[in-house]
């Protein structure tokens, strides 16, 4: 990378924790100049606008959170571990940036007023949910999991579970709801096995 390059990425990375706690409409541009050390000048060469950086924000937040939850998934053998596994790290992996999920949050804040946010965040839930689609789609076909079960439908349950547990505790200042949401997705995901545990 080069000198602008290596400055673009430093931006980024300065920038996303401030639009992950701030939100966008939140985070000023001086906040972001005051977090960089540069000129106005200096951000603006880089990015047309601040809708520009805040989409690059997201996007770097959103990859190392991603990265970071499914970090030694690929190694668990078995569909229905795998998703345990999916499971437990939301649950126990630290946040990667202050202020909580950079998903739940960008969608929060962009959901009336930044089509361009929201399209960044309707993409990585895509992602998101295809992948975990994906792992029972593989269940189900080497007949670990039921035919019947929904992929889906079950991964729609686990993001929003997860997510809605992480908003509690937040709210409440302890992990509590994402403890007893990581407890109970485990029993769900037990019920969908071929041949549930006893």
């Amino acid at each position: 990378m080069g000198k602008g390059d290596l400055t673009r990425q430093r931006i980024i990375e300065e920038a996303a924790p401030i639009f992950n706690q701030q939100g966008f409409a939140g985070c000023s541009m001086q906040d972001v100049l005051d977090a960089t050390g540069l000129e106005k000048g200096g951000v603006y060469r880089h990015f047309a606008s601040k809708e520009e950086l805040a989409a690059e924000a997201f996007q770097y937040a959103w990859t190392r959170v991603a990265k970071a939850r499914r970090e030694g998934q690929d190694a668990i053998p078995g569909a229905v571990e795998k998703l345990k596994y999916s499971v437990r790290r939301f649950a126990e992996t630290p946040g990667v940036f202050p202020g909580g999920c950079p998903l739940m949050n960008t969608a929060i804040d962009a959901d009336d007023g930044n089509p361009v946010l929201r399209s960044l965040v309707c993409a990585a839930m895509k992602e998101w949910k295809a992948r975990l689609a994906s792992i029972v789609e593989d269940g189900i076909a080497n007949g670990e999991i039921r035919g019947e079960v929904q992929p889906r439908r079950v991964a729609n349950m686990i993001i929003a579970t997860l997510e809605g547990a992480l908003m509690i505790s937040r709210l409440e200042g302890n992990r509590i709801a994402v403890q007893d949401a990581s407890e109970g997705l485990e029993i769900m995901l037990d019920r969908i096995m071929a041949f549930p545990l006893a």
